[in-house]
């Protein structure tokens, strides 16, 4: 089973997302289930001028409102899931179990499956509230993911830097890519 989950919220950093998507755009043996808040289509418009079906046709997209999605369930087999860019609003709602939407919901489900579930967080500065909640996400076994590029690999464009971090994210979903050039190398 080659299935991934990417969530999209409407936290600045769509295009994290973007490169994101790309990649598993371009990896036709891995199947992709995508979900958008009604914020992140805001967001994703606002920042890149998108649609979220024009970020990656190939997936399977589910309504953020629809909780007899797949992913809903315990029973939907997929090797993680990551919500990237994720808003302070979903990662209290998902540390705390609250799951108003179908993100929070398959987040839970991550969770309790005990499935790698990875938070790419956007926010500055953080308040207690956010600390805590980042906390009690990790606690209940969610990597929290920062969204911090590194600049080491003296990147030429917001591209370059963000194509850099998916790659960190896909280093840690184990996840072999090109995605730029490594510390060494």
């Amino acid at each position: 089973m080659n299935r991934y989950v990417i969530a999209i919220t409407g936290a600045s950093g769509m295009i994290y997302a973007r490169e994101l998507l790309a990649y598993f755009g371009s990896r036709p043996d891995l199947e992709l289930h995508a979900v958008i808040s009604e914020a992140g289509v805001q967001v994703l418009s606002l920042e890149l001028g998108q649609r979220p079906a024009e970020l990656a046709p190939g997936a399977v997209w589910h309504r953020v409102d629809d909780f007899t999605a797949p992913l809903a369930s315990g029973s939907f087999r997929a090797r993680a899931m990551v919500v990237v860019p994720c808003s302070m609003g979903t990662l209290g709602a998902i540390a705390q179990g609250a799951g108003r939407n179908l993100i929070h919901r398959a987040g839970d489900v991550f969770l309790k499956e005990r499935r790698p579930l990875l938070l790419v967080v956007r926010e500055t500065p953080l308040s207690l509230v956010h600390l805590q909640n980042m906390t009690r996400a990790a606690a209940a076994g969610a990597t929290i993911f920062p969204a911090c590029p590194g600049f080491y690999h003296r990147p030429g464009s917001l591209t370059e830097l963000a194509r850099q971090f998916a790659g960190r994210i896909l280093d840690h979903l184990g996840l072999e890519h090109q995605m730029g050039p490594r510390w060494g190398e």
